[in-house]
């Protein structure tokens, strides 16, 4: 064992006392004598909080997810729990996804919260996480937790955690939750459920969120436009298949295809190479159903059910995938516009989107005289705003990666309600000779033409860590001056809280929390921003460009000009 570096061996052997169990103590000696290599990856760090909590391979290690990770965990937000709310007993509610080991390791965080005197409330089975945001707030518990790993590849799971207001944690309490998770010791992790503290929940909370998801993702349909949509959805195996059909049907939509081949939970994703809505290989069985039946929109969610993918038929009646950005600003237009035309808009409302998302949105909130909050990327800085603006309306919002919230009831993206409102969008416009994408070229043409792509580089293991970590600095140290023969005339840095103009070389502060994330803008307006991925070893590279669109009939040569000048950017940094 001299190969192994001694503060290595020093992590390993801490797992070779008795504070864990024999199997573990197994498998840890198995890996020392046949694979030293993934030993230093199982230990060499512990898995860490990202933009969507803690996410990572299963596995033995300090840099997995496993019974003791995730004990750990719980075991120190169970005691920051009762120091902070000393008062009364706390209360959580637990949900878990589809998932290897998700069942059996929600049941292992749970009996830790019991364990600890905290009453939990456990789905009795799979869910999607938006359901879980509206419980915590349905069952007034102080904090939440979801086993999920989101659209990763099989062999991923994770836990995310909501505070009391419904939303994923922010600071203070992120901080001071892991400050107490890093200071409890493994040997500190109480296992010893008390089955007293922990209730069962399922159809009973399932029944007042498919409500609240009809009360609030319907807009005045009437019943023959819902009857003339056709709808093509598929859960990718995911828990989606629990709450979407269902809520459809309540909604009034009757004539929706599911597909079979994708409808049973699956946490090995056997019909996709991933289940992410954001792929278009993921929902290519979706579109072969859809041509079969004339679909008129599929919809597509990811496996805890948070994001959608759609498709609908474009200008040539072919289906057409969009990408989040098109998805939310159709989202977004629609229910301005049932605001507005309920007299609702007074002032006091906003809309929210992310730094990496399109321009256009703060484009429609101008357009309709609300404000439009842009904040760092994920929901949890969403649902901060709605905490702490409370004396404004929150509309909707989503981000680029195929989100979106409808209103306040859920703190989270919530793939459920959104499902609903796209049908409704589509149910709408196909009822007045329209479609869902003639909708969206009329705002281009409105509102301007933006247009936008992610690249994502990969860059697996601790080496491409480093590469990742290295080519954020070189940006930092190097900033681009020119890109695709624009002057830069703005850069934006999330990190160090700084927005310098490179024209006068004023800076000045951005009043957000620290991300690292930057941004370039340049003079003909184009926008590229950089950001290494919280939960995916990515960088990631999201670009918008945008010009006049002069009618609909100039869709098509204005969206290849964009096209072109998004790969001469791609070019141009060498993304390519």
């Amino acid at each position: 064992m001299t190969h192994i570096e001694p503060e290595l061996l020093e992590r390993v052997n801490a797992w070779l006392t008795p504070a864990f169990d024999k199997e573990t103590q197994d498998q840890i000696k198995e890996t020392i004598a046949l694979n030293p290599e993934g030993l230093k990856e199982s230990f060499y760090k512990d898995l860490e909080f990202g933009t969507g909590g803690m996410r990572g391979v299963m596995g033995i290690g300090t840099n997995r997810i496993n019974k003791y990770t995730l004990g750990r965990s719980t075991q120190g937000l169970s005691e920051y729990m009762l120091e902070y709310f000393p008062d009364e007993t706390p209360k959580v509610a637990i949900a878990y996804d589809c998932r290897h080991n998700s069942k059996t390791l929600a049941k292992v965080v749970a009996d830790v919260f019991s364990a600890n005197g905290i009453e939990v409330f456990l789905f009795e089975d799979l869910r999607p996480t938006p359901e879980l945001s509206f419980a915590l707030k349905y069952l007034n518990c102080h904090c939440g937790i979801v086993l999920t790993a989101s659209h990763n590849p099989p062999e991923y799971n994770g836990y995310k955690v909501y505070w009391q207001d419904g939303g994923q944690l922010v600071p203070p309490q992120d901080t001071e939750i892991v400050n107490k998770i890093n200071e409890t010791p493994y040997s500190n992790i109480k296992f010893d459920a008390n089955d007293s503290l922990i209730h069962y929940i399922g159809k009973d909370v399932d029944d007042v969120f498919i409500n609240a998801s009809v009360e609030k993702g319907s807009f005045n349909t009437n019943q023959s436009a819902k009857d003339n949509l056709t709808i093509v959805f598929t859960s990718l195996h995911g828990t989606s298949i629990t709450l979407v059909p269902e809520t459809l049907k309540r909604a009034g939509y009757k004539n929706v295809h599911i597909v079979k081949e994708q409808e049973v939970p699956n946490g090995d994703f056997p019909t996709v190479a991933s289940p992410n809505p954001e792929e278009p290989a993921a929902l290519k069985m979706a579109l072969e159903l859809a041509d079969k039946v004339n679909a008129d929109i599929v919809i597509g969610t990811d496996p805890d059910c948070d994001r959608l993918g759609v498709a609908v038929r474009n200008s040539e009646n072919k289906l057409q995938l969009l990408n989040g950005n098109q998805t939310m600003l159709m989202m977004t237009d629609f229910l301005l516009k049932q605001w507005q035309h309920e007299g609702k808009i007074t002032g006091n409302e906003f809309i929210a989107s992310t730094i990496v998302s399109t321009p256009m949105m703060s484009v429609l909130g101008d357009a309709y005289n609300v404000e439009s909050k842009i904040v760092l990327t994920g929901f949890k800085w969403i649902a901060k705003l709605i905490h702490d603006f409370k004396n404004l309306d929150f509309i909707g919002g989503g981000e680029e990666s195929f989100g979106f919230m409808v209103g306040d009831f859920v703190r989270d993206k919530d793939a459920v309600t959104s499902t609903l409102l796209a049908c409704e969008v589509a149910a709408q416009a196909k009822a007045k000779g329209s479609s869902f994408f003639e909708e969206l070229i009329k705002l281009y043409v409105t509102h301007g033409f933006y247009k936008e792509r992610l690249i994502s580089l990969t860059k697996k293991g601790i080496e491409g860590a480093e590469e990742i970590k290295q080519m954020m600095v070189d940006a930092r140290e190097n900033p681009l001056t020119v890109v695709n023969g624009s002057k830069v005339v703005k850069v934006e840095d999330y990190q160090l809280s700084i927005t310098k103009n490179m024209i006068t070389g004023k800076e000045e502060t951005i009043d957000i929390p620290k991300s690292n994330v930057l941004i370039y803008y340049t003079e003909d307006g184009s926008k590229v921003a950089l950001r290494p991925s919280g939960t995916e070893p990515k960088i990631k590279f999201y670009i918008s460009v945008n010009t006049k669109l002069d009618n609909v009939s100039a869709f098509k040569t204005t969206e290849q000009k964009l096209e072109q000048k998004i790969d001469a950017i791609v070019q141009d940094m060498k993304l390519a």
